[in-house]
């Protein structure tokens, strides 16, 4: 059976209208089914892009870390030497500063000493105040409490110094705490 308007065949069964409406419906339902992929499709690349631009700031980040924190093991090294160069100044006495065969030698150390610490103040090392100051656990590791008429908690002895390299811990400091005075 032919439809005699427009010559296309009309399935058994099926009216006029019916065949009609059947190309243009499933036309509509594969342009929907399009149109929900295309969505589909433009939200998977939305989603492609935000990944993609956060892999870049977290490689960017990492990298501008990676400069600025490169010397950290290396600095974390150092300050042992640091510490033994200030016990062997700390340990002269007087009379052995007034000894004018080795006064060359101490003032050698001492230049030794203000070079090495320009050299950490150069690259954003810097000592972590502690004595009369609340404990901070962040930056101070208790060590040890002493009783005494302070405040309880409060650093009254540095056995070691702490250091930060910019905003990260290199080494906390090492430090006694008041405690109540029995």
């Amino acid at each position: 059976m032919t439809n005699i308007e427009n010559d296309t065949p009309v399935e058994d069964g099926a009216t006029e209208d019916t065949a009609a409406e059947t190309p243009a419906t499933e036309t509509q339902d594969e342009t929907a089914k399009l149109a929900e992929q295309l969505a589909a499709l433009q939200q998977d690349l939305l989603y492609a892009r935000a990944e993609t631009q956060n892999v870049t700031r977290r490689k960017d980040k990492e990298i501008a870390d990676a400069h600025t924190y490169a010397a950290t093991k290396f600095a974390r090294d150092i300050l042992s030497v640091a510490d033994n160069l200030g016990r062997a100044l700390a340990a002269l006495s007087d009379e052995q500063r007034a000894d004018e065969g080795i006064k060359p030698l101490i003032t050698g150390l001492e230049a030794t000493e203000r070079e090495l610490l320009s050299v950490f103040e150069r690259n954003g090392i810097t000592r972590i105040a502690a004595i009369g100051l609340p404990l901070d656990p962040n930056q101070h590791q208790a060590m040890l409490e002493i009783p005494s008429d302070k405040e309880p908690g409060t650093i009254v002895q540095e056995m070691q110094a702490g250091y930060m390299m910019k905003d990260r811990l290199l080494r906390p400091a090492m430090v006694g705490v008041a405690k109540k005075a029995e």
